[in-house]
Order: structure tokens, then C-alpha cells, then sequence
């Protein structure tokens, strides 16, 4: 960060001297009416116009770079961390009906598709939604490390996500403490507001689940099928009853 703060103010200095450098010999012409001086000033301009448009475009290589590498760190941590948050999200939704088996073998437009649907999100019951809740808190340090990355990375969006997660796992955990064996569900039931941040909190969860596949599908083909195909064996494995029988769902 102090190494990107230190070019900024250097980039920042040097385009104050050229802007200064053009000023003065505008003044000498204007003083002197040498038409030579005239064009002359022009030049430490066009060396801040080259400046600014390697600049920008430097800068969008390097925007573009860091989310390629938040890309893999994002297929890791849906692999571990954040593997039981989306196993319960996703078991526990009722429409749309997605399976990890329908998102492996679906095209690009399918998976759009599936995103589109997944605008109206409805699960099985009120029950059904605590243990995607509980996963949220379970996975706070994860939100964490997204938060920190979102200020390296300088991406406000991601950051105000991590807010908005952070802030809502700060009050279900204040709930337990109070209420240990009660459902903090049934509380948001009762609070329009609270209920509707339980809704956009895991219904985002779905989004942002199918719109890193989607990501996926287009640019990282083989590391969709592999993170999919993890999904639907953990799914397989989540499902297993005791005497070894396939729980189907």
C-alpha cells in the first residue's frame, strides 16, 4: 500500500511539472510572441496525454489481474470454507430447483438462464433457512479475508458486501448469546426489516454461487467442471443416510 501511495504521489508531481513546464512557455510566448514557444508548450502536454493513457491502461491490466487472481482464491475457499454455507443454502431451497448435476451439465445460456430464475428465490420452509444462517456465521473469518482483500484489491463493491455479511452476522450472534435455544429465524419472522435482510442475505448467496459459475464456464472451463463436480460428491455424500442408503432430494 505505502509503495502505491509513493507512485501516486510521483505520478502526481511529475504531471504538476509538465503542466507547469507548458504554462511557463505559454508565458515566455505570450511575453515574447516567438510563435516556436507556442508549440513548444504543447509538448509536455502530449507527454501527459501518453502518461495518463499508459497510465489508465496499466491500470486495467493490473484491475484485471488481481481479479483473475481473487478468481482462484474464490475456488478455493467454495471448495473449504465456504463449501457447507452453498451445500445448505442450496439444500435447503425450494425454487429455483438447481442441483449440481443440472449446473455441471448446463450450456452458458442455461446458466444464465438458472441466474435469471433465481431472481424470485423460495425455500422449503422457515426451518430450512436456519442452518444456511448459522453456516454464515460458521464462515465469518471468511468474510473477513474477503473484506481485507476487497481494500488490497481496492474493490468497493466486494467490500460493501463484506459490510452488509459482517454486519448481519454481528446480530445473529448477538441473538444466540441472549437467546441460545432459540431460533433467530422465527425473530426475523416476527421484523419485517430483519426478514428482509435474511432474504437478500441468502438469496445473494445463490447469486453470487451462479454467477461465479457462470465466470467460470466462460473463462476457466476446466476449473467449472472441477468445482461443480466437487459440489455434486459433497452433495452425494451430505445425503447419505446411516446403513450407507442415497437420501434423495
Amino acid at each position: 500500500m505505502k509503495l502505491t501511495k509513493t507512485a501516486e504521489n510521483i505520478t502526481t508531481r511529475f504531471c504538476i511539472v509538465l503542466v507547469s513546464t507548458s504554462l511557463v512557455f505559454l508565458l515566455i510566448e505570450y511575453l515574447t510572441h516567438l510563435e516556436f514557444l507556442f508549440h513548444l508548450s504543447a509538448i509536455p502536454l502530449e507527454i501527459l496525454a501518453g502518461v495518463f493513457i499508459v497510465g489508465k491502461f496499466l491500470e486495467r491490466r493490473e484491475k484485471r489481474e488481481k481479479r483473475r487472481q481473487l478468481l482462484f482464491i474464490k475456488s478455493y475457499l467454495f471448495r473449504s470454507e465456504m463449501l457447507n454455507l452453498f451445500l445448505a443454502n442450496f439444500n435447503a431451497l425450494k425454487f429455483p430447483a438447481l442441483t449440481m448435476t443440472r449446473i455441471k451439465n448446463a450450456t452458458l445460456d442455461e446458466l444464465k438462464q438458472m441466474r435469471k430464475e433465481a431472481d424470485t428465490i423460495e425455500y422449503h420452509s422457515l426451518e430450512a433457512m436456519e442452518p444456511v444462517i448459522m453456516e454464515y456465521v460458521n464462515a465469518e473469518q471468511v468474510w473477513h479475508s474477503f473484506k481485507e482483500r476487497a481494500i488490497t484489491y481496492n474493490f468497493e463493491d466486494t467490500f460493501q458486501d463484506m459490510i452488509f455479511i459482517l454486519n448481519f452476522i454481528y446480530n445473529v450472534k448477538l441473538f444466540k448469546n441472549n437467546n441460545p435455544d432459540k431460533r433467530f429465524i422465527f425473530e426475523a419472522e416476527k421484523r419485517a426489516a430483519l426478514m428482509e435482510k435474511v432474504k437478500k442475505m441468502l438469496g445473494t448467496g445463490i447469486h453470487k454461487f451462479l454467477d461465479y459459475a457462470i465466470e467460470l464456464k466462460e473463462s476457466q472451463p476446466n476449473m467449472f467442471y472441477e468445482l461443480i463436480s466437487d459440489y455434486e460428491l459433497s452433495f452425494q455424500i451430505r445425503n447419505i443416510r446411516s446403513g450407507g442408503e442415497e437420501k434423495q432430494s
